[in-house]
């Protein structure tokens, strides 16, 4: 593998990890918490695709679709019955809470869908397969180019619907100062529902993709939230653009590892975050986005 592969092949990988990181990132932008729950929310995501797809046998990706409303929904249910009495009490009950709730969804997905590894991978099509061979040797997945666009297509539809839209600006204006914000009618208790509600259904988007390339289980939320946890710190807490590049130096350095040798793959990935984490100008702005 040439270092131009490695460098084309950890920007395909990404892709998902931007994904991931996503609403962990919009959740911290506007709330300023970390949601420990967030990988576990994107394997409901995967396991509601999976359900559909075995009950209808439609395309991951129509199931994907399909799910989207019942993430929303989801991700505003939590934030009333959990977060919103949380994030009274202090910066450490939030964490709590959701720590409990990253424990109860798994236990709950242990319980109606079994310890079986589950894959959408299977009933995603050609997509899967399809790849192109370009010069020096260099493979480019179909599945993998499609997953980078949409990811720069949610990352830039955010982007958008925060610069663009009264909502968005409420919500920036949330992030910023919610005390001022509420003076002036804005009901921080429903900006930071919608910010939920949106970053649970970008994550059940993440893990419908994650279970399409690989498999599933219900025990692998904690692993999906350190790889979202990292892109988020390589690229800057509270910057969507930012979770971007982060996913995309992380995915880069996963590659590069497992070149070297299999076993450092995901080790490679965590000496970069560890690097970016103990630099002192690693304490970048909190809300870029949101300024």
């Amino acid at each position: 593998m040439t270092w131009a592969n490695i460098v084309v092949q950890g920007t395909l990988l990404g892709g998902v990890y931007a994904l991931l990181a996503c609403g962990l990132s919009l959740m911290f932008g506007v709330m300023r918490i970390i949601n420990l729950a967030h990988g576990d929310l994107a394997v409901v995501g995967a396991f509601l695709a999976w359900a559909v797809v075995d009950r209808w046998g439609v395309s991951p990706f129509v199931a994907m679709i399909l799910i989207l409303p019942v993430m929303l929904v989801l991700g505003y249910a939590i934030h009333r019955a959990f977060l919103d009495r949380s994030l009274r009490a202090g910066i450490l009950v939030p964490l709590l809470a959701t720590f409990g709730l990253s424990i109860a969804i798994q236990n709950l997905l242990l319980e109606v869908f079994s310890a079986n590894v589950k894959s959408l991978g299977g009933n995603a099509g050609r997509i899967t397969t399809a790849s192109w061979q370009l010069a020096h040797g260099l493979t480019v997945s179909a599945l993998g180019v499609l997953i980078l666009v949409l990811a720069i297509v949610i990352l830039g539809g955010l982007q958008l619907f925060l610069s663009r839209t009264s909502s968005g600006r409420r919500m920036r204006a949330t992030a910023q100062d919610p005390d001022t914000a509420s003076l002036v009618g804005i009901n921080a208790r429903d900006v930071y529902a919608r910010a939920t509600a949106i970053a649970v259904a970008v994550a059940g988007v993440a893990g419908v993709l994650v279970a399409i390339r690989g498999t599933i289980d219900p025990g692998a939320g904690p692993t999906q939230l350190i790889f979202a946890f990292e892109a988020v710190v390589i690229g800057g807490f509270g910057s969507l653009w930012g979770t971007l590049v982060g996913g995309i130096i992380l995915g880069i350095a996963q590659v590069g590892g497992a070149h070297i040798d299999p076993q450092y793959s995901i080790l490679a990935g965590h000496l970069v975050f560890l690097a970016v984490l103990v630099r002192p100008r690693a304490r970048v702005a909190l809300s870029r986005s949101f300024a």
